[in-house]
């Protein structure tokens, strides 16, 4: 496929990257990846919506060739300040959102403090945990999130990035996480999520202090009256054989105005790389409407 350009721009004085795929008259569509994962991702889709969109997709902050944080804190709410700082430099108002994992959570908030701003949202599996995890999470103490942070962060700082000996390994770990890969769809995955090292061997771009969750964040009722301020037509999408629940079943679709949930059958939790036609339709139907 002939690939998109890279660009970069500046939010909070970090050098962040994205890569544009052109047809910059038509409207603006912005594709936000997950953790640990990186823009490059989105190709397929890309591929399949350029004719009919202007297409930005960037790498988050400490992810894919964009610059690590200054320290250790990557924050949901600095993450929502990049989006809106590409969408305000970029002038992509009014944009269409397609989001996965903690980017659909990033565009989510975004949404929902800009709603005027958004024309379409589609989110895979972008809620964040189950409400059971939720409870969980919400019933240890404070000193203990705090010192399980200090003790992650620990954790973390002595932590070397993972070296494979050949970009073929490398490979291999991407395709033994998702086995619902093609071999080709992991082989693009690994090469442009992946450094090679002044010794030969291949690392992850991703900064491994992303790993570690802030324990200090937007409160889960606030999350919620932040999806209840977003106005634009919403598709939520998610795997029948993921560990993301369904937002129907578990109430939380119910804070949305304008909302269509879909389950993709024999997908996992990349449901746009497990069963990319389906998504591709699903995405395209809701789109046209």
């Amino acid at each position: 496929m002939e690939g998109p350009t890279s660009h970069t721009y500046f939010s909070q004085r970090l050098r962040l990257h994205y890569v544009d795929w052109a047809n910059e008259d038509a409207p603006a569509m912005l594709m936000v990846h997950g953790g640990r994962d990186h823009c490059r991702n989105w190709d397929w889709v890309a591929q399949s919506f350029r004719d009919d969109y202007h297409i930005i997709a960037p790498d988050l902050r400490g992810h894919g060739d964009s610059q690590w944080a200054v320290g250790s804190s990557y924050h949901h709410v600095d993450y929502v300040y990049d989006i809106a700082q590409l969408i305000h430099q970029k002038k992509m108002d009014p944009v269409t959102i397609v989001a996965h994992s903690m980017g659909g959570g990033v565009s989510l908030t975004y949404a929902g403090l800009y709603p005027e701003t958004v024309a379409k949202l589609v989110v895979i599996e972008g809620m964040g945990p189950p409400p059971e995890m939720i409870a969980e999470w919400v019933d240890v103490p404070v000193h203990k999130r705090l010192d399980d942070w200090v003790q992650g962060l620990r954790k973390s700082s002595a932590r070397l990035p993972r070296r494979y000996p050949t970009l073929e390994e490398a490979h291999e770990r991407m395709q033994a996480e998702n086995p619902h890969l093609t071999e080709e769809r992991a082989r693009h995955l690994t090469i442009h999520g992946s450094n090679q090292n002044e010794d030969g061997t291949f690392s992850w771009k991703f900064d491994n202090y992303v790993r570690n969750f802030s324990p200090v964040r937007v409160p889960f009722e606030d999350q919620h009256e932040l999806w209840s301020r977003i106005t634009c037509p919403t598709l939520l999408v998610r795997g029948s054989e993921s560990w993301a629940s369904d937002p129907v079943t578990d109430g939380r679709a119910d804070h949305f105005q304008d909302v269509q949930v879909e389950t993709i059958d024999g997908a996992g939790h990349w449901a746009h790389h497990d069963q990319l036609d389906e998504f591709l339709n699903l995405t395209r139907t809701f789109l046209a409407d």
